[in-house]
């Protein structure tokens, strides 16, 4: 399903690394440290990073974001024989120091024009957070950052997106959730929201019961997408 349009909708929940904050610097950054094994590196630490936040999940083991994002990089230096601290140090302050994709401003005050809630609701842990959203010039674009620190467990447990019912005091169907994750795609649709998926990569859909409502190739349609 891609439908053109969003309805009775009151506010707009963002994934935010990869869906607000652009980490497409990871690789200038990694590559003349890491050379032909970039790619490689980038990619494994993601999977690794999903990974160990779902184990923890599931063990009843949670921990901070940061600490995740450390370990799963770790991993991947070692698994490809990468021991360098300086790649290690820049890696982990770009998780800090976000941009915004481009569209984000202008999209997010017209949304905040239009008289919709704006937050974001992110594995990553409040300082993480707090560190990004001012490095990407987006403090006034909110209402909320909302963390899953303070429900204990990771994305995609219903735990987590019942933080935006909750902080909105609405119900379900009047959240917009946008993420550019296919698994937190479908973990929120499960949940009940309203859901864009942001595939910049031109990804194939998931193979899970549930999926979004639309579709957007990057941010800049979301406002149309819900009739603002």
């Amino acid at each position: 399903m891609n439908k053109t349009r969003l309805d009775g909708i009151s506010a707009v929940v963002f994934d935010a690394y990869g869906t607000l904050f652009n980490l497409n610097a990871m690789s200038e950054i990694a590559r003349p440290l890491a050379d032909a094994k970039t790619d490689a590196l980038l990619d494994l630490w993601r999977r690794k990073q999903l990974e160990y936040s779902w184990l923890r999940s599931l063990t009843g083991q949670h921990t901070d974001f940061l600490q995740i994002t450390a370990d799963s990089l770790d991993y991947a230096c070692a698994a490809l024989g990468l021991d360098n601290a300086t790649l290690r140090a820049r890696l982990l302050d770009a998780y800090r120091t976000p941009t915004a994709y481009e569209e984000v401003p202008e999209m997010l005050s017209r949304l905040r024009a239009a008289g919709l809630g704006r937050a974001i609701l992110s594995n990553g842990s409040p300082a993480m957070l707090a560190s990004g959203v001012a490095a990407a010039g987006l403090e006034t674009l909110l209402d909320a950052v909302l963390s899953v620190s303070s429900v204990g467990i990771f994305k995609p447990h219903p735990a987590v997106y019942r933080l935006a019912v909750n902080h909105f005091h609405v119900a379900p169907e009047q959240i917009a959730f946008v993420s550019s994750n296919g698994w937190d795609v479908a973990g929120a649709a499960a949940f009940g929201f309203q859901v864009a998926w942001v595939n910049r990569a031109g990804l194939p859909a998931e193979r899970l019961p549930s999926g979004p409502s639309a579709m957007l190739s990057d941010l800049t349609a979301l406002p149309a997408l819900l009739g603002v």
